[in-house]
């Protein structure tokens, strides 16, 4: 079968004209082109049932830009997910009127601001929207505040605690969204523990309401006055400084109440990057026992660091400890309470609650009274 003698010539002249990308709007049967000149339009007109018109209308658009009359690859659509299109053929995606196609796009490592911006047009999707604000060149450029703006007007409309707190992480990037609609977000955060875990993951030096130094953290910034080169003792002031205060007060609200397994392994994960200064060997996987004589003999061996630390700030050697802990959480710490689990919400809390009590209360050792 082939297309009606007047949309396969009007098809044929839209792509005679070059244009920059192609949508299909199914429910309407309509073909729409975008060029440098603005929109153009082709109003279908079927001879077959509508699904079937479209196939053909795909599989001639295909045979143009790809010279394969079947279609976008399907079989291709894990790989391309994956970000592992080639880059030099990129531009014809937007051609093929596949919404496949496009998601391929928005995973590809070589994605433009000018590519994304053709995307975006032939389709907006929360989905791809998350995908192209993950490239630098993206964020960097006109369309990153477009994504990062149509994100925040959809993160209403999001169920998934996972995608609440990846768009959230995403448009808190620096750049992308005002101080307006940063704190409105933050607001929104505090009935939202997803949303909290997307503060961590971008703002752990910025998290909203920040209490004023306290004398304490004067104290001891003061006593380590001259340790510019000690990473150990430039944590400790970060920690006790009021950003590190603010940090640790909204890693204990995720985590005294977390929805998901994947926000408290996104959590932990956070902890350990930022505790990483204690962890110069990088992270481990180990259970919440190992990582407490881990803690236990890293005080009783005190290195250099941490040693001069402790001869300059007595009452600090709990802090250190506590941050070794810290430094080393991750999936480890919890996949004895789970094993194989899929447990959410109040089950999955009291499944954690033998590792998560002590994991808080070291925590709120770090805490300024």
């Amino acid at each position: 079968m082939t297309l009606a003698s007047q949309d396969a010539l009007r098809i044929n002249v839209l792509l005679a004209n070059k244009p920059q990308a192609i949508r299909i709007h199914e429910s309407s049967m309509t073909v729409f082109g975008l060029s440098e000149k603005g929109e153009l339009k082709i109003e279908l007109n079927p001879d077959c049932r509508d699904e079937q018109y479209i196939k053909k209308v795909k599989e001639m658009l295909s045979g143009y830009v790809l010279g394969s009359p079947g279609g976008y690859p399907v079989y291709l659509q894990r790989w391309t997910r994956m970000g592992q299109m080639r880059d030099d053929n990129l531009e014809q995606l937007l051609l093929l009127g596949e919404p496949e196609a496009v998601i391929a796009l928005a995973c590809a490592s070589g994605l433009s601001d000018e590519l994304a911006r053709r995307a975006w047009w032939v389709q907006e999707d929360a989905e791809n929207a998350r995908r192209m604000l993950i490239s630098d060149a993206v964020r960097q450029g006109s369309m990153g505040t477009v994504l990062a703006a149509y994100l925040v007007e959809y993160l209403p409309f999001e169920s998934e605690p996972e995608q609440m707190m990846m768009t959230v992480a995403l448009v808190l990037q620096p750049g992308l969204i005002d101080a307006g609609m940063k704190a409105d977000l933050w607001k929104k955060s505090q009935r939202k523990n997803p949303y909290l875990v997307g503060f961590l993951s971008s703002c752990e030096d910025s998290i909203p309401d920040q209490q004023p130094a306290s004398t304490h953290y004067l104290q001891i910034k003061s006593a380590l006055d001259g340790e510019s080169e000690n990473a150990v003792a430039q944590l400790l002031s970060r920690v006790m400084s009021p950003p590190g205060q603010a940090f640790l007060a909204t890693v204990i609200k995720v985590l005294t109440k977390p929805v998901t397994q994947e926000m408290v392994t996104t959590t932990l994960d956070v902890l350990a990057d930022y505790f990483s200064a204690m962890r110069p060997d990088g992270v481990v996987d180990k259970t919440l026992d190992e990582l407490e004589q881990d803690a236990a003999g890293y005080i009783k061996s005190s290195p250099p660091e941490a040693d001069s630390v402790l001869r300059k700030c007595g009452d600090c050697e709990q802090y250190l400890y506590s941050m070794r802990l810290l430094s080393g959480v991750g999936y480890g710490v919890i996949r004895p309470c789970l094993g194989d689990s899929t447990a959410i919400g109040s089950l999955m809390r009291r499944k954690l609650e033998p590792v998560m009590t002590p994991l808080l209360q070291h925590l709120q050792k770090l805490q300024q009274r």
